[in-house]
């Protein structure tokens, strides 16, 4: 005779944990080619998901051979979902090669 198996127990949606308190400042660093207009476009994303972004708070690095750029944007996270939409936005932008 066996034994029926046991139902597993519904698992908690781990997207939906978070530690982040919101809102909170959330830096994001961005990487893609050192061409003109990169900056630009990485702002006008992060002001669309982020009306309050304040461009000055903007950190440049060169890489070591200049051909890349990293700019790390500081925006207002109000929620998890405009994180995930703002990483994605930025993911899918044809200037940016690494979202982090």
């Amino acid at each position: 005779m066996t034994t029926p198996a046991a139902t597993p127990a519904p698992a908690a949606d781990l997207r939906k944990d978070s530690l982040i308190t919101y809102p909170s400042r959330f830096p994001i660093k961005v990487m893609g080619a050192n061409v003109d207009g990169f900056v630009h476009a990485v702002t006008d994303v992060a002001k669309r998901f982020d009306p309050g972004f304040d461009a000055s708070t903007v950190e440049l690095r060169d890489s070591k051979a200049g051909n890349y750029l990293g700019v790390t944007i500081t925006v207002t996270a109000t929620s998890r979902e405009q994180l995930d939409e703002l990483y994605r936005t930025l993911s899918t932008h044809p200037m940016v090669k690494v979202v982090l």
